[in-house]
């Protein structure tokens, strides 16, 4: 008798069980939004901004193919409505997030340390067969301390010094005799004396990219690689040196913002404008009259055949863990980091430039750009990517980023001493992020 009964509650739980996750598991089987684990299927959301958002459009078409079940929305939402909307929502529990995000590299760190759990492991989706397509640089910004994919890698920015061809001529400088730093400042002394024409345009109070650029190529930047603040470095004082140089002999043209840079730039305001690759979009669309009249040279390093190669720029692909449609968002998430084809239409037809290795054997990358002197110029910005160091930004870049650009004015507009900005700007991180100063 208690034989029977026994058996009798056994077959109840287990009934019991399969119920249950049968009822938990209902919207992951029911193939309505793509949970089944089979054919992706349903809407998906995508939000992003300007011309990286128009490339995720030029995307659906060819996704669409492969995945004919799905619709995909992509909104363009201005990039800081991006970001203002995806803290919101990551802080709330995923409230009105979309299925897929696109997210600045540099700010990556900052939303997977925050909210851990609220961006979906791309690893336990089956991203890691994908590992070995990418840079190390761009594998060190989208995987977390384990090594899972939290994001997916996109847009990677190389970069190089643009220069104008026909300033140099009249004042008769080679750019391939610039290899260091200190060849740079030479020359700018000398085409600021046949020319009359500035090196460089900084916005000196408010953009530190100059500085990030010379970290970068240094192997290092605001934190270390444990996430202690490391602008006392011997790296931080060499690059604020050149620049400290180059303000002192007057080879710097300070403007105010973005705009103020790419006005100095189209006016011949200045020779040179040491940025990432996607400034070539900028050039050609706001100087078109100026083709013929372009070069790019790679960043001089800061010793004879010292590294030339840094990043600027670039962002990446995350889903919301708080997504109702995972599986086909991982589907198109997959298909627009890891296909060449939506890589090659983002690059041909708006200027982003891939971080996946396999675009840069296609022919675009050897072909001559008439507009910057027949270089092949994406070739020498492909030829940089695997030399591109690691950067660990963390969850307190924007702090640095500030703290270091109010550096930078001290130094170049007040005379302060650079080993005191440097060691007062770490002490104020100290404060500001309890984080310990690198010795």
């Amino acid at each position: 008798m208690k034989k029977w009964l026994s058996i009798f509650l056994l077959v109840g739980l287990v009934a019991g069980v399969l119920s249950a996750c049968s009822g938990n598991g209902g919207g992951e089987t029911s193939g309505e939004n793509g949970e089944s684990g089979g054919e992706p299927s349903g809407e998906i959301t995508v939000w992003g901004w300007n011309v990286a958002a128009e490339s995720m459009e030029l995307a659906v078409d060819g996704f669409k193919e492969q995945y004919p079940d799905v619709e995909v929305k992509v909104e363009d939402i201005g990039r800081l409505d991006v970001y203002e909307k995806l803290t919101v929502g990551l802080a709330s529990g995923g409230n009105g997030l979309p299925d897929v995000v696109l997210v600045e590299s540099d700010r990556l760190a900052n939303y997977q340390e925050q909210f851990p759990d609220a961006l979906t492991n791309l690893s336990e989706m089956g991203y890691d067969k994908h590992e070995d397509k990418f840079g190390e640089y761009k594998l060190s910004v989208t995987q977390n301390s384990d090594g899972d994919f939290f994001a997916a890698p996109w847009d990677i920015g190389p970069t190089g010094v643009f220069y104008r061809t026909d300033i140099f001529e009249e004042a008769g400088v080679n750019p391939e005799d610039i290899k260091t730093w200190d060849d740079y400042i030479e020359a700018g002394k000398t085409i600021k004396e046949k020319t009359g024409t500035n090196m460089v345009p900084v916005d000196i109070a408010k953009d530190d990219a100059l500085y990030r650029m010379m970290l970068n190529q240094q192997g290092a930047y605001y934190y270390d690689e444990e996430g202690n603040i490391d602008v006392t470095s011997e790296e931080s004082k060499k690059a604020f040196e050149v620049i400290k140089q180059l303000n002192n002999e007057e080879l710097i043209l300070n403007n105010d913002g973005w705009n103020g840079v790419v006005s100095a730039t189209v006016n011949g305001e200045v020779a040179t404008v040491p940025f990432g690759v996607w400034y070539t979009g900028t050039i050609m669309d706001q100087a078109p009259d100026q083709s013929g009249q372009w070069g790019v040279f790679q960043l001089p390093a800061f010793e004879e055949g010292g590294n030339r190669a840094a990043n600027l720029g670039g962002s990446d692909l995350v889903i919301p863990s708080s997504s109702d449609n995972k599986n086909t968002a991982y589907a198109f998430v997959e298909y627009f980091t890891t296909e060449v084809d939506p890589q090659m239409k983002a690059l041909e037809e708006k200027g982003i430039f891939p971080s996946l290795n396999s675009t840069y054997e296609e022919d675009f990358f050897n072909q001559e750009s008439e507009f910057f002197s027949n270089q092949k110029i994406f070739k020498l910005f492909a030829d940089e990517v695997s030399d591109i160091p690691v950067a660990n930004y963390t969850s307190d870049y924007s702090r640095a980023f500030d703290t270091m650009s109010d550096t930078q004015a001290s130094i170049l507009l007040d005379g302060k001493d650079i080993e005191t900005a440097l060691q007062d700007a770490a002490e104020k991180l100290k404060s500001e992020t309890d984080r310990k100063i690198s010795e």
